[in-house]
Parts: structure tokens; C-alpha cells; sequence
């Protein structure tokens, strides 16, 4: 996070037992999006601070393609907090739900962080 930019990349994984044939994303932080303008295709704004992005099919054991979801901050604050899990997985059951919910906390300082 750079003056209220964010640039948010995720790599959706499918741990099993089976395939999911479609999934969607929630990314929601903790300060309003001013500017969702570059959100790419498979994304879509759902509210002044949330954004919905599809994975697309997921095989058993593998990763997705990766999502890189950037935005603006209203106000550009000094940090914020970005939650992001599965909001749906096309009805595929869950056995370890615990994994599908991340929180992250990034400063304004331009540092790149790895989860």
C-alpha cells in the first residue's frame, strides 16, 4: 500500500476432495474504495468496500490462476485492513472452513507483503 493505492494478489487453491467448478472471492477492507476502475474482468464491485472475483474452475489439489485486484482508498489511510475469503464455492463441501478466511494489515509504506 502506496498514499491510499493497494494492489491485492491472490492465488485461489482448491485443497479437495474434489474438483469446484466455479468459486467467488470477497475482498473487503477496512476503508472505503474510491477508484475500482482497473478491477479485471472476472471482478466486480459489491459495495463501497468490498470486491467480488471469480477463481473459475478449481480442480482437486490445485491453484488458480492469480487475481490481482487494485484499488484506491477513500482518504488514502495509513493503513488498513483487507479480510478476504470464499463467499461461495458452487455448493462443493469445505472440510477444513478455517482456511477459507484471511485477514491482512498493510502499512503505507510501499512494502510488499506474502500470506
Amino acid at each position: 500500500m502506496s498514499r491510499g493505492q493497494v494492489e491485492t494478489w491472490l492465488i485461489p487453491q482448491n485443497h479437495g476432495p474434489s474438483a469446484v467448478t466455479d468459486a467467488t472471492v470477497r475482498l473487503r477492507w477496512s476503508a472505503p474504495v474510491a477508484d475500482a476502475r482497473w478491477l479485471p474482468p472476472m471482478c466486480v464491485r459489491a459495495d463501497a468496500r468490498t470486491v467480488l472475483c471469480r477463481t473459475g474452475a478449481l480442480p482437486a489439489d490445485s491453484r488458480g490462476g492469480r487475481i490481482r485486484v487494485p484499488v484506491r482508498l477513500a482518504g488514502a489511510p495509513s493503513e488498513v485492513t483487507v479480510r478476504i475469503d470464499t463467499m461461495w464455492s458452487g455448493g462443493s463441501a469445505d472440510h477444513n472452513p478455517q482456511n477459507s478466511t484471511h485477514r491482512v494489515l498493510a502499512l503505507d509504506t510501499g512494502d510488499v507483503y506474502y500470506f
